[in-house]
């Protein structure tokens, strides 16, 4: 009787069993939250880099102007006619109209 359960006790699920479930999970929480995520994150932080003068942007508040002075981290939006406000750069959430690719094709080019 005794050698009985000890052979049913030596049957039990395995390790890879009883593991695989939740190494399932991880993988779809991956591909799911975390992957998605890095991926807009990245997208975020390119979009601040490309900022320039005379770019229109929207902020995280819905604010709405142009930018004359970019820092590193400091960027100043002209929102009316002679009314300045400062942001720092993380708070610019969209890019609305990008002029600095406009300008960089304004550019006069030197003839040879």
């Amino acid at each position: 009787m005794m050698e009985v359960a000890a052979a049913a006790g030596a049957q039990g699920p395995s390790l890879l069993g009883t593991l695989f479930p939740f190494i399932i999970m991880l993988v779809i929480f991956y591909f799911l939250l975390i992957r998605p995520q890095q991926k807009r994150q990245k997208q975020r932080m390119s979009m601040l880099d490309a900022l320039g003068r005379g770019d229109e942007v929207a902020t995280i508040g819905g604010l709405r102007g142009t930018i004359v002075e970019l820092t590193d981290d400091i960027v100043k939006l002209k929102v009316a006619d002679g009314v300045k406000l400062t942001f720092d750069r993380q708070a610019i959430n969209a890019v609305i109209n990008s002029n600095s690719a406009n300008n960089n094709s304004n550019e006069p080019k030197d003839k040879e």
